[in-house]
């Protein structure tokens, strides 16, 4: 009985106090006002009106909520005017278990990448607000399929976004595997049947998700609840790199010395600079994600060194390559691999293209304050990096990649997400 109890809270709803409307006032020292009104949101789930099933966890109480009136103007920062909404006010085809805050919070990190691709299939597996793969492709089942092989393991139980109306071929890929959710702009004739056999997957329809690239650049307020009940506001992190001209040279000068980079990015590389450098925007901070062709290789997160960071994201490269390489040739996960003969071969395999880090570009979202960590990567044969650049010992990753032939450029912007 104890097991059946524990398990039941995972399926339990939470009863909905939250009230159907809420208004944030910002009041200047003249008194003058601007506020921000939202209104709940719920859903038709079996034939009941319902908000979102819990928290973070079954017993945290939530409420979604989408803006309604109001325009946040801060001398030349505007907030997004209501009525463009995205994760706030999706289409459930679909309930599955019906949507959790987790599952939205899911579903819009993974809207917060693909906006900076629209010009490419694109595919973003989202875990726990970070992603588990991101690809582009030539086709929308080309880049499901490279972001979920860069970490199939993680994203068992993700949540799936695509910014293309989802095919037949995409469909049946996702249907192989188990995900607790899939967001798309739309879907084909014959898509929903395919998904809908999966019995509690939440598949989402939003719109708007055909004009994500309007959402460049737009800021929103975001707000950060202390202990205390305070709050904290921030305008919304908005990078300023989106093209390879954008990207500047690394150098800088130390003790009366110059220091610069000797060799340029090639266009490969610096293609997947811009690739890298947004998606890690998406990325829990410290964080640092190697990239290759289009698709993440290894991405760490949330480590408080970046050293540490820099070498989680290359242990991860390495293991999921070789889970990789097992479940394409063998379709058996490496660590049930019982032949020894196999294992071997794939170690070596592995060993021999270093998780697939070498010749990548690594990404970092802060300066490197040291070359230690900067020379993770390189050891391993990447052969770019980008980086915000701004430490005072910028000159040690400068030499770091002289000495190793690497290109290197600077962002000259942080991109923290905390």
């Amino acid at each position: 009985m104890a097991e059946k109890r524990l398990s039941s809270i995972y399926r339990d709803i939470n009863e909905d106090l939250f009230p159907e409307r809420m208004e944030i006032s910002f009041v200047d020292s003249g008194n003058s006002r601007q506020t921000l009104s939202y209104e709940k949101v719920e859903w038709k789930i079996g034939g009941e009106k319902r908000g979102l099933r819990y928290g973070e966890n079954p017993d945290q109480e939530a409420a979604l909520y989408r803006p309604a009136n109001g325009n946040l103007v801060l001398g030349e920062v505007s907030s997004i005017v209501p009525g463009k909404h995205l994760a706030s006010d999706i289409e459930l085809l679909q309930s599955g278990k019906h949507p959790g805050k987790i599952n939205i919070t899911d579903a819009d990190s993974a809207l917060n990448i693909l906006r900076y691709f629209s010009a490419d299939p694109c595919a973003v597996i989202i875990k726990h607000n970070n992603p588990c793969g991101a690809a582009i492709g030539l086709t929308l089942a080309e880049a499901y399929e490279r972001a979920y092989l860069a970490d199939r393991i993680a994203a068992f139980g993700g949540a799936v976004a695509l910014n293309r109306s989802v095919d037949l071929e995409t469909a049946e890929r996702i249907a192989e595997t188990y995900s607790e959710v899939v967001v798309a702009p739309d879907y084909e004739e014959g898509v929903l049947d395919v998904l809908r056999q999966k019995k509690n997957l939440r598949i989402m329809r939003i719109g708007n998700m055909d004009r994500l690239e309007a959402y460049v650049g737009a800021r929103v307020v975001d707000f950060k609840s202390l202990i205390d009940g305070g709050i904290i506001v921030q305008w919304s992190y908005a990078p300023r790199v989106f093209a390879p001209e954008e990207l500047q040279p690394a150098q800088t000068e130390y003790r009366g010395k110059q220091y610069r980079v000797e060799r340029e990015p090639n266009e490969q590389e610096r293609r997947d600079m811009i690739f890298g450098w947004l998606v890690e925007s998406g990325v829990t901070s410290n964080s640092v994600i190697y990239v290759r062709d289009g698709i993440t290789v290894g991405i760490g997160t949330g480590e408080q060194d970046r050293v540490g960071v820099a070498e989680i994201a290359r242990d991860k490269a390495y293991r999921k390559m070789a889970d990789r390489i097992s479940w394409l040739r063998y379709s058996v996960p490496y660590n049930q691999l019982a032949e020894e003969d196999r294992r071997l071969e794939i170690d070596a395999e592995v060993a021999e293209n270093r998780g697939g880090v070498a010749g990548s570009v690594m990404v970092s979202d802060g300066f490197f304050p040291f070359r230690d960590g900067i020379d993770v990567g390189l050891s391993e044969g990447v052969t770019a990096v980008i980086q915000p650049g701004g430490s005072v010992r910028d000159f040690e990753s400068i030499e770091a990649c002289n000495e190793h032939g690497a290109a290197m450029v600077f962002t000259g912007q942080r991109s923290f997400r905390h």
